[in-house]
């Protein structure tokens, strides 16, 4: 795993998220399946990742096959159809996930956490979201422009830089 260092849900500044009756309260058993990461672990995630999404996402190169989907909105009906999309991905839900919004806002989940729970961690319009492996073998990237794209097959010997 990379070298992340938690926080309690109490310091994450998105935690009104996942914590808040007004936009959504997690279950107890789910909500302590997220771990917050600290400003230095969000910082060195951000600058490891920002290379595969300058401009258009992941169309720098590093990896070899991207597809992507259009989310048009949060309604109970398109909030299913990208939850459907994103299990088609085809990643374990046991596998450990890295959430890295920005320089300061990261955290760690499983698949699982993030599939069911996508649309109250990202906000369409103010976030940009990248979600990965610690084997950095895929990631996925849900963009401020309201489209979800996942990218797979690593192009062999590229890395990504900062």
């Amino acid at each position: 795993m990379f070298d992340v260092t938690t926080i309690p849900m109490e310091q994450f500044s998105l935690r009104w998220r996942l914590t808040d009756p007004k936009y959504r309260l997690l279950p107890a058993i789910h909500l302590e399946q997220i771990k917050p990461l600290d400003a230095a672990s969000a910082k060195r995630l951000l600058e490891l990742t920002r290379p595969w999404y300058k401009g258009q996402p992941f169309t720098e190169g590093y990896f070899a096959d991207v597809i992507s989907t259009s989310i048009k909105g949060q309604d109970e009906l398109e909030v299913k159809r990208v939850r459907k999309w994103l299990y088609r991905c085809g990643i374990p839900f046991k596998q450990p996930v890295i959430l890295s919004w920005s320089g300061t806002e990261a955290a760690v989940t499983t698949w699982k956490i993030f599939v069911k729970y996508w649309n109250d961690l990202w906000y369409p319009g103010s976030d940009d979201l990248a979600v990965f492996n610690e084997s950095l073998s895929w990631a996925l990237f849900l963009w401020h422009e309201e489209e979800a794209f996942f990218a797979s097959r690593p192009k062999s010997g590229l890395t990504p830089t900062t």
